[in-house]
């Protein structure tokens, strides 16, 4: 989840976010859809109705942290051996299958096929974290296992939904 407000990002990657905030909602989206569908499948298992499952839910507070990475420019090569000359001192995102794969930075010239000079994206892009909260005195007091199964089940969800890539190798724990 990265943004760009360059003309023409939404050209060369079409779910690219316009500003860090539309970036950041995304995310938040994208986690609490997972987490309130994974609720809302344990609320139905236990045959509570769905009018029931609602009011749990709107008990249910998710905080989520990310930093978007700003693309300043994007390119997404139509060739594998692709030669990328990064403008002066802007960082441009290599853009793969609609997935920021890594940067060209400086003035450095970018072999896309062979990963010359191109640089990793920073982890702190590459990281979300957040809290769940509820007022429910059912889920309050649910212990540590259960909760990790709904981020567990939440999880699966992200990764194999249409944005999955962007989801490709995540992982959570409950603290």
């Amino acid at each position: 989840m990265v943004f760009s407000m360059a003309a023409d990002a939404p050209i060369e990657a079409p779910d690219i976010s316009p500003t860090a905030d539309a970036a950041k909602a995304l995310v938040t989206r994208l986690v609490m859809q997972a987490v309130t569908d994974v609720l809302f499948q344990q609320g139905r298992a236990a045959f509570l109705p769905d009018a029931v499952i609602s009011t749990i839910l709107d008990q249910l507070t998710i905080q989520v942290n990310y930093e978007p990475l700003q693309c300043n420019m994007v390119f997404a090569p139509k060739m594998p051996d692709a030669m990328l000359q990064a403008a002066a001192m802007v960082p441009t995102c290599v853009v793969v299958g609609n997935t920021v794969t890594s940067m060209c930075v400086l003035n450095m010239n970018c072999q896309i096929n062979m990963a010359a000079q191109l640089m990793r994206i920073d982890s702190k892009h590459l990281s979300i974290s957040g809290s769940i909260r509820t007022t429910n005195i059912i889920m309050a007091n649910w212990n540590r296992d259960m909760w990790q199964s709904v981020v567990n089940k939440a999880i699966r969800m992200l990764t194999s939904g249409p944005l999955a890539t962007h989801f490709f190798s995540a992982t959570a724990t409950v603290s």
